[in-house]
């Protein structure tokens, strides 16, 4: 929403402003669903959410004002659009629209006229989140633009997945373009060793469904590891001012190199963070964005990994010394106030609880640095003294999952 800069900007977010979470990717254990519940709700803002039900842990919160049914997939707008309007009358005044995922985020960025008035949400270009989120289209931007980004083939025959492999050298990434078309239980990204693994991949290519479709699979140079994993978040004005942005560094992902942050640490790295906001503005995304680098050790060049124009499930590691965050400098923004300054916290971690057993459990020691030294003020996907429920709701169900596995092997 774009507000008259005249009026004398008022600070504290508005709890006359409610938010509504909408996620279209079914996930019973998306901790930012959660972190965004806590963020907002903490700070008086009424937050409602679109979930599976009470399956899901984030639906015991203190702080969620009121779950709404699950949506119509992204792929069917006419349903989707009619079932945001029915919530959108249900909580009866203007909403701020949060996506939580790449798809909603393409649905709102291209359906902003249908919900408005009804939501306000950050100003965009239509066709700018699909074009940062599909790993195709964003490979080509990289190129266009000069940044650097790893080496990349999309084979089209099984001929072609043999010379990528070849030329590319194993192992490498093979990633779906469109991830958030991805059928249940297939990855978005894997680390493939070996030929018989790429061909697999390519040969899923052959089968999918219409409704399925994640694009071309595209076979990336995988950069070595030695440098580490990074990412940036920030939120972009109508201007495309970075109001507020940080550096994190991946100690542990899940999975493995290959996935999102269960282990991260709030880093000092201007070098990155003025890249980082230099792709945005090249790319023209506005509002909350999450992009993930690799560091070549050899090279020193950070390489654009992953483009995604929506807040990132970690974005709570990114809370200053005065308790803002991403969640609340979008609100702050859209409704009319002030952004203030924010006061860094680097040195500050994050640790997703059940991620981080899963990948401990028969490894009694991680790789050195990947669990770091806890403080009173570091965060924790979803433990939470003043909001236990979520946490042990997660417990549970991860107990219960697990034995299922154990039933099915």
């Amino acid at each position: 929403m774009l507000f008259d800069t005249r009026t004398p900007p008022r600070t504290g977010l508005d709890p006359g402003l409610p938010a509504l979470l909408l996620r279209t990717d079914r996930n019973l254990f998306h901790h930012g669903t959660l972190a965004a519940i806590r963020s907002l709700g903490r700070a008086g803002v009424p937050v409602h959410a679109i979930m599976e039900g009470r399956a899901n842990p984030a639906s015991r919160s203190r702080y969620l004002y009121r779950p709404h049914p699950w949506a119509p997939p992204a792929e069917h707008p006419a349903g989707l659009l009619s079932h945001l309007r029915a919530i959108g009358e249900r909580i009866g005044r203007e909403t701020l629209l949060v996506p939580m995922d790449d798809a909603g985020a393409i649905f709102v960025a291209e359906h902003a006229d249908a919900l408005r008035p009804r939501f306000v949400f950050p100003y965009q270009d239509p066709d700018v989140p699909r074009r940062v989120a599909d790993k195709a289209r964003l490979r080509e931007a990289c190129e266009k633009h000069g940044i650097e980004h790893p080496p990349s083939r999309t084979p089209a025959s099984a001929a072609e997945v043999d010379e990528a492999a070849g030329e590319l050298g194993l192992p490498l990434i093979a990633k779906w373009a469109r991830p958030w078309r991805l059928r249940p239980g297939m990855r978005s990204t894997t680390v493939a060793g070996t030929l018989g693994e790429l061909h697999r991949l390519f040969a899923a290519t052959r089968d999918r469904d219409p409704d399925g479709d994640a694009g071309p699979l595209i076979l990336q140079r995988r950069v070595p590891p030695g440098g580490g994993d990074w990412f940036f978040q920030g939120y972009f004005d109508a201007n495309l001012d970075c109001l507020f942005g940080a550096v994190g560094r991946k100690h542990l992902a899940h999975p493995p190199q290959a996935g999102h942050t269960v282990s991260g640490e709030w880093v000092e790295n201007d070098e990155l963070r003025a890249l980082a906001v230099r792709i945005v503005r090249l790319l023209g995304c506005r509002g909350l964005v999450d992009l993930d680098f690799r560091l070549d050790a050899g090279t020193g060049a950070h390489h654009l990994l992953d483009f995604n124009p929506r807040i990132g499930a970690q974005f709570r590691l990114f809370t200053d010394r005065n308790g803002l965050d991403l969640a609340r400098v979008l609100h702050l923004d859209q409704s009319g106030r002030r952004v203030p300054d924010a006061r860094p916290a680097p040195g500050r971690n994050l640790l997703v609880e059940n991620h981080y057993l899963q990948q401990a459990a028969g490894r009694p020691l991680l790789r050195a640095g990947a669990l770091r030294p806890l403080r009173e003020a570091d965060e924790f996907a979803w433990y939470a003294g003043d909001d236990l429920p979520p946490f042990l709701a997660m417990g549970a169900r991860s107990v219960l999952r697990a034995v299922e596995r154990l039933r099915t092997r």
